[in-house]
């Protein structure tokens, strides 16, 4: 439907090219629809560029948003747009002081080499983890951000001697899943990342009850999972990028001297091409639906 942003934010063009429905707050305000409070803790560097990432998604799904940025008082966002931030970010408490949050999204961040105790946010982040789990519907962890949901539930990441990275083909483990179940049953997805979990650890937590596999990559390990209280949606992928990202970060990577950064698999450098675009709107759209039918249960008895 789509997606309110102010009407002097920076992408404002860049998101109606790609044929997002956009609506001024003032907008929103007169439209006779709630929209869907959707809070996201971007810890991406360059966090301004970033958005547009999540904001295209988000957007081209068929019920209004509203994006909630939030900036964590422990993160100093070094390579990111301080004005920006000012402008555009809020506090967790900011965020939810006047309505509640609908859904969360806690994105990757620069740090999974880190044990999460050395991460300087880390006790801020689980202090809103925790209030999350109990108060928001759905949160989703991309990347960094899903192994930190996973270390909620006590499972623990390991770090990769070479980091996975590339278009992997992930396989979709759960046809009956609300959100991931319509995805094909072999698809696209791309990594970028030095840690992991192993599957022998997924599994255990799947046995004890902690989790609920939903898709799984030959190269990847298990790509996406959630906490069998369904508060907890992990996709340690990132399904939200381009293609031209990806080369980007490889070359990034060759700059900086990093030995352990292959060239990334299933993508050619040269022509860097997105064959993920349709699965990745399914499936925010689909985690979308899904809060929204939260929100809305006589709706989805209706459907």
């Amino acid at each position: 439907m789509a997606v309110i942003i102010p009407s002097h934010y920076p992408a404002r063009q860049a998101l109606l090219d790609r044929r997002v429905s956009l609506l001024s707050i003032e907008q929103a305000l007169r439209a006779d629809i709630r929209p869907l409070r959707i809070g996201i803790i971007n810890l991406m560097p360059q966090a301004e560029r970033y958005e547009f990432h999540l904001l295209y998604p988000l957007g081209r799904s068929v019920i209004q948003v509203e994006p909630v940025w939030i900036r964590l008082e422990g993160h100093k966002y070094k390579s990111s747009d301080q004005e920006h931030l000012q402008r555009y970010y809020v506090n967790f408490h900011d965020a939810i002081a006047e309505l509640p949050l609908d859904g969360l999204i806690l994105t990757g961040a620069p740090v999974e080499e880190l044990p999460f105790d050395q991460v300087t946010y880390w006790k801020e982040l689980t202090t809103i983890l925790r209030f999350a789990r109990n108060n928001i519907p759905s949160t989703l962890g991309i990347c960094w951000g899903a192994l930190a949901l996973a270390r909620m539930l006590d499972i623990e990441k390991i770090i990769y001697p070479m980091k996975v990275f590339g278009v992997f083909e992930t396989r979709n483990l759960d046809p009956s899943h609300p959100i991931t179940g319509d995805s094909d049953d072999a698809y696209f997805c791309p990594q970028s990342r030095h840690a992991g979990i192993d599957d022998a650890v997924m599994e255990k937590a799947a046995e004890e009850g902690k989790v609920r596999l939903l898709a799984h990559a030959e190269r990847g390990g298990y790509v996406i999972f959630e906490s069998t209280d369904h508060r907890y949606l992990m996709h340690i992928g990132h399904p939200e990028y381009e293609a031209e990202r990806i080369a980007t970060e490889y070359w990034r990577d060759k700059e900086r001297g990093r030995t352990d950064v292959p060239e990334p698999h299933n993508l050619d450098l040269s022509n860097p091409l997105n064959r993920w675009r349709t699965e990745s709107l399914d499936f925010f759209g689909q985690w979308i639906r899904y809060l929204y039918n939260y929100s809305n249960p006589a709706s989805a008895r209706r459907k």
